[in-house]
């Protein structure tokens, strides 16, 4: 039996147990591991599939990978050294326009055949008018949730696709604006490093989910 070059790499692939068990954060990266821009963008794009208030999809990805913007990016990150070991170092933004994209979104939506034209329509118009009328402080809010969203899948993807990842909240969110020139249109949600672990990420444990999770009612206290 003749097994194809796809149906090989399908039958290679981790299952999703074993990429949720398997992924651990990683501070410690073999610096010789580059990750082309095609596998960066294939990662990316993967993790792009992750869901989004009224698929708005308001996250946007700045790819941090030479040496010298790495070195420019460690003090900024508290000098965590994932930083300049990585093979890259994925800045997670929030667009807080995101929303204005709602025609093209819902124009590809009608143009695979999803939706029909007069509904995409209408759910566009309906998306721009009621994102923009939202306050700053709820659209924020939404724009950190979708960002959590697909910074987790991020993950997730990176790791079945072999490679290791760790989310880093410690950056000086002012600093990282104004050495990479981002405007206040985006809102920082984490830095995420990309690359080959050195050294496996540190076992850890969790808590019994009879500690978290509840049926039908809070428990008293």
């Amino acid at each position: 039996m003749i097994v194809s070059a796809s149906e090989q790499v399908r039958a290679e692939a981790p299952s999703f147990t074993e990429v949720v068990r398997g992924r651990h954060s990683v501070r410690s990266y073999d610096k010789s591991v580059r990750l082309s821009h095609e596998e960066i963008k294939e990662i990316l794009a993967e993790a792009a599939l992750a869901p989004s208030s009224s698929n708005m999809q308001p996250w946007r990805f700045l790819v941090i990978e030479t040496e010298e913007l790495k070195a420019k990016l460690q003090p900024i990150a508290n000098n965590q050294s994932q930083v300049s070991e990585a093979a890259a170092v994925i800045v997670v933004l929030g667009d807080r326009e995101g929303y204005l994209k709602a025609n093209e979104i819902y124009e590809e939506t009608m143009k695979q055949g999803f939706m029909p034209e007069d509904i995409a329509k209408s759910f566009a118009e309906r998306s721009i008018a009621l994102y923009g009328s939202l306050p700053q402080e709820r659209l924020d809010r939404i724009v950190y949730i979708d960002g959590g969203l697909v910074s987790q899948q991020l993950m997730l993807v990176a790791r079945a696709h072999g490679y290791d990842t760790v989310p880093m909240g410690g950056y000086d969110e002012a600093l990282l604006k104004e050495a990479f020139n981002i405007s206040d249109r985006y809102l920082p949600v984490m830095l995420i490093a990309l690359g080959k672990a050195a050294k496996p990420g540190r076992p850890t444990t969790r808590l019994p989910i009879e500690d978290l999770a509840f049926f039908n009612e809070m428990p008293a206290k």
